[in-house]
């Protein structure tokens, strides 16, 4: 069994910041690529971020120069951080991870989502 559990949302004001966390544990053999993905009321789910084992990163052409994401390997954990918020960043974000678990299957993973909410 493989799970993800996710940190860090809650309100903040427009131009504030936020650190999501999310944590991976189980039966883990390695984690590939680590992501973080969006969706907001009554839209799509959007990728937000990504990165890879090495460190190769992407970012959503909204959130480039705001927001980082960053992994530590060793503790099977991906952050984002989220700078200068705005108003239409308020979504619910899922972390997802690409997992080779130790039963020899490889398989995405989601976490049960944090609510990120930009509000004056």
């Amino acid at each position: 069994q493989v799970q993800l559990v996710e940190s860090g949302g809650g309100l903040v004001q427009p131009g504030g910041s936020l650190r999501l966390s999310c944590a991976a544990s189980g039966s883990i053999f390695s984690i590939y690529t680590m992501g973080w993905y969006r969706q907001a009321p009554e839209k799509q789910r959007e990728l937000v971020a990504t990165i890879t084992s090495g460190g190769t990163t992407n970012y959503a052409d909204s959130v480039k120069g705001r927001f980082t994401i960053s992994r530590d390997n060793g503790k099977n954990t991906v952050w984002l951080q989220m700078n200068s918020l705005k108003p239409e960043d308020t979504a619910v974000y899922s972390c997802n991870a690409d997992i080779f678990s130790q039963s020899g299957l490889r398989a995405g993973h989601w976490g049960q989502g944090t609510q990120v909410t930009v509000s004056s």
